[in-house]
């Protein structure tokens, strides 16, 4: 008879393709994160029960590792599985948001800590790093009255972010988990891991004013996915989609393997045309085959997002410059 454990591992297996195809950052390896989801899900037996009633939960948290970006690595403390609303869902904690801050490109050094009534906190500028002391030995260093988060961009400059504990509750008591709590007494991270959830919501409200990088995005997906998909926000949909794939997403799938391997050189030698030469010789490259819609659409799966923001922008430009030149053509008499 096959077992729960057998079940669950060959689900989190199953996740391989989708993993491969969304995945954002090359340093993730299937193998590696499989084994960590698989011995989270046998150390807690709830959690196996929930991914037995909701199988298609335990794919979809899998494959939103390699969609954001981030690991289940035990040592990097940056996410977890966890059962919630009756699905096993990926959670990212604050640690991996600030990583993730820190691998756009933009923030080079990032703390977030909470503030005791029984601490010494000073902040003299949002621009300048805060002064704070505490007993890190004290038993008791009194109630939590705020939180803070600062990051070094790399220009040298600090930007401080800090909110009084009345601001993170009233995040909190509109969110959807806390009114949970609130109306049916169903357990919430707000009533677990209050302090994870509180620097969790500064980060949230501090990176708006941060720099962007070329990674920046990766970090946005992530607080779009806590807030939207994760219970975290002020609405929740329990129809929603719980993948953060675009409708593009398995394009290649439907092509034969000698059409996969035709878009893929085709996609190699664009990106490197780009590289040397820039938008425009990539987009020649591209129209001089003539695709078809959905080998177009297939294609735009494989090429990195800031080559395809510029290649959009140069059609853009051909077109409009293509307008233009029609309506100074004088009319046919």
């Amino acid at each position: 008879m096959t077992t729960a454990l057998e079940v669950i591992t060959e689900d989190v297996w199953s996740a391989q393709g989708d993993f491969a195809r969304v995945c954002v950052d090359k340093s993730l390896r299937f193998e590696a994160e499989a084994g960590f989801a698989i011995q989270t899900l046998q150390s807690n037996e709830y959690a196996q029960s929930i991914a037995m009633k909701n199988r298609r939960s335990v794919i979809n948290a899998v494959t939103n590792i390699a969609a954001i970006g981030i690991s289940l690595n035990p040592a990097k403390k940056q996410a977890y599985l966890v059962p919630r609303d009756g699905r096993i869902c990926l959670d990212i904690s604050y640690m991996g948001l600030m990583d993730l801050a820190l691998q756009s490109g933009s923030i080079r050094w990032a703390q977030c800590a909470l503030v005791y009534s029984g601490d010494e906190f000073k902040l003299d500028g949002l621009d300048k790093q805060p002064i704070h002391k505490f007993n890190p030995f004290a038993a008791d260093r009194g109630q939590l009255i705020g939180v803070y988060a600062v990051v070094k961009t790399c220009d040298g400059d600090y930007l401080t972010h800090a909110m009084s504990i009345s601001a993170v509750h009233d995040i909190r008591d509109r969110s959807s988990a806390w009114k949970a709590w609130i109306e049916k007494k169903r357990k919430c991270p707000w009533v677990t891991d209050e302090g994870e959830m509180t620097r969790k919501t500064c980060i949230k409200q501090a990176h708006k004013y941060w720099p962007r990088g070329e990674q920046s995005g990766r970090l946005e997906n992530a607080i779009h996915y806590l807030n939207e998909q994760a219970g975290e926000g002020l609405h929740k949909d329990p129809e929603a989609p719980t993948l953060l794939i675009k409708p593009t997403d398995g394009a290649m799938e439907s092509m034969s393997r000698e059409a996969q391997q035709y878009l893929r050189e085709l996609a190699q030698e664009s990106e490197a045309l780009f590289k040397e030469t820039g938008a425009g010789a990539a987009l020649d490259r591209i129209k001089a085959d003539e695709l078809e819609t959905e080998q177009t659409v297939a294609l735009w799966t494989l090429l990195p997002s800031d080559m395809r923001a510029s290649l959009k922008a140069e059609n853009a430009a051909r077109r409009e410059a293509a307008a233009v030149l029609q309506a100074d053509q004088p009319a046919a008499s």
